[in-house]
């Protein structure tokens, strides 16, 4: 189906917001990417991927509650939908079965 593809990089940042669950906002999934890939992304670039990811119905975000440290401004969390969920494992028995068949070297 079209738009409902997968990306590298949309996978990283889905694995990213699985890692941090309830703490998965802009700035601590671009930490997560960076601590565990060793890849500086820019804000734009995570961006751009999550509304794609939303818009493919992947993820789903909401607003917390504003707070004083940050001049009353909300963070918009993000969580992975069910849908995410069954994409990403698809991709991963995907990704398997490929490793699978490549005959051992010798």
């Amino acid at each position: 189906m079209k738009g409902t593809n997968l990306g590298e990089f949309q996978e990283i940042v889905m694995l990213s917001i699985l890692i941090l669950d309830e703490n998965a906002y802009g700035v601590t999934i671009q930490e997560e990417i960076d601590r565990r890939m060793g890849r500086s992304i820019s804000r734009g670039a995570l961006h751009t991927a999550l509304t794609r990811l939303e818009e493919k119905g992947f993820i789903s975000s909401d607003y917390g509650e504003p707070t004083s440290e940050r001049g009353g401004r909300r963070k918009r969390y993000y969580e992975v939908t069910n849908k995410g969920l069954a994409t990403l494992q698809e991709a991963k028995e995907l990704r398997e079965g490929m490793w699978d068949l490549i005959p051992k070297l010798t």
